[in-house]
């Protein structure tokens, strides 16, 4: 475990980061990229070009952490990638307050031109999902994305000073199937939104649908508030006109669930909103208020309510979770659902016998849960039966149950709820970090619309 590090003032950095990355002149556009859903994790995985030729990649979709990284090694083979100086001050600022220098030798890439005298930029790249480091190269080569401009015909727009840290093989432990690494979407400097708003000058603003198939497709679009056009019986229809918004709340004491310790943290770069209470067929989850606001009194960030992409399913702390699941249990032991809960499977503990479930155009029919939130008065996001239960099969057992979707965190954990990729399917949410607002339609199938009526055809 590396030893904890420090961070200093952003204030230079950003100074940096804007020379660093000038815009290259271009009209406004936006960009997207195809969104899949993995069969094996549960988890989305984000399509983007990379390198020069450019190559079709494939890579897991992180609303957490800081910075994007890539599989590196002796294959690496591109035209335009090329190091950063250790001297640099950006590398100073991805060491997070260290050095963190390399080499060309120890970073493993096939390089004729490599000097291992010349001492070049590193970082620590992170796998949330098992909680594990790595440090390797930074590097910058040329990612490219499909333009959504709907006058002109589709084609590519490239970032040519797109900046990623290189990672092992190692670190692709416990993600989607084919993954070459991770692309980070976070709040963060070096996360592909704010890399493209910097590179093209288009608004630092992202939305993202999220495919509920593992045989459908989704959507991510960059650098534009909207239009976002779904196609509906063969017309089209601006989904951002659909957008309800809420405050994104920024944890002003902690950088987030990071592997590596940080003594000085910046503001937190994950996205949290304002939950103000959870009800259950519209009767209130008894819930310590505490709990869902961040605690600023010892500096630590702890508590309130946050997107991740990285747990397939919500996790809630141990005395929410007991509130939330009881509640629940009651409610769906009501004549109109009248339901009796059978043996669970883990990591689940609320199951029912699916024969027993009945299935609507929303997903089970089970009680609604809705979570309230901050901004105007009635701001609600409701999570129906699609989003809320899971489907548990195996012909072997003879096993078919459906299972609330929500998992005990246990005690002592940093953030008090976490909504996890299950709750964010066949939903499309919009980032807006400049304006620090989230926008999102709740499930699309209640409106007879699916992510894949965006009609964007996965490349990688």
């Amino acid at each position: 475990m590396p030893h904890s590090l420090s961070l200093w003032s952003f204030t230079f950095f950003l100074l940096f980061f804007t020379f660093f990355f000038l815009p290259i002149p271009t009209l406004q556009t936006t960009l997207i990229s195809p969104v899949s859903k993995d069969k094996s994790t549960n988890l989305f995985t984000l399509s983007v070009y990379l390198k020069i030729p450019l190559h079709p990649t494939k890579l897991f979709l992180d609303l957490a952490f800081l910075f994007p990284w890539t599989l590196c090694d002796a294959n690496y083979n591109s035209s335009s990638f090329r190091y950063v100086d250790c001297d640099r001050t950006f590398c100073f600022y991805l060491g997070f307050g260290g050095a963190s220098c390399t080499n060309c030798t120890e970073a493993g890439l096939s390089d004729p031109n490599c000097i291992p005298e010349n001492p070049i930029c590193g970082a620590y790249p992170e796998n949330l999902v098992v909680r594990d480091y790595d440090f390797d190269a930074t590097l910058i080569d040329t990612l490219a994305l499909p333009s959504a401009d709907v006058s002109t015909k589709t084609h590519l727009i490239s970032l040519p000073n797109y900046t990623f840290s290189c990672a092992h093989s190692s670190l692709l432990k416990g993600l989607p199937k084919d993954v070459t690494g991770l692309v980070s979407l976070s709040r963060y400097n070096l996360s592909l939104p704010n890399q493209i708003s910097s590179a093209l000058s288009v608004p630092n603003t992202f939305a993202v649908c999220f495919p509920g198939s593992f045989k459908s497709t989704g959507v991510a679009f960059f650098g534009s508030t909207g239009p976002y056009y779904a196609l509906f019986e063969n017309s089209k229809i601006d989904l951002s006109k659909s957008l309800i918004y809420t405050p994104l709340i920024v944890n002003p004491d902690g950088i987030g669930d990071t592997v590596i310790s940080y003594s000085d943290d910046p503001p937190s770069y994950e996205y949290f909103v304002n939950l103000t209470s959870v009800r259950i067929n519209g009767q209130n989850v008894p819930i310590n208020v505490s709990l869902l606001n961040i605690d600023h009194e010892n500096f630590l960030g702890i508590g309130g309510t946050k997107f991740s992409s990285n747990t397939p399913y919500s996790l809630l702390e141990r005395s929410i979770y007991k509130a939330f699941t009881k509640l629940f249990i009651k409610e769906a032991s009501l004549s109109r659902f009248n339901l009796t809960r059978t043996s669970p499977v883990k990591p689940f503990s609320v199951c029912y016998a699916a024969r027993l479930v009945k299935v609507t155009s929303i997903g089970p029919d089970v009680p609604t849960v809705d979570l309230e939130l901050g901004g105007k008065k009635g701001v609600v996001w409701r999570i129906v039966g699609a989003n809320s239960i899971v489907r548990v099969k195996n012909k072997k057992n003879n096993l078919d149950l459906w299972c609330l979707g929500f998992v005990d965190n246990g005690v002592n954990k940093k953030t008090s709820i976490v909504i996890g990729a299950k709750q964010l399917e066949e939903n499309l949410m919009q980032f807006d970090i400049e304006s620090n607002k989230l926008g999102f339609t709740s499930l699309l199938t209640s409106h007879s619309l699916k992510c894949s009526n965006f009609n964007v055809t996965d490349f990688a």
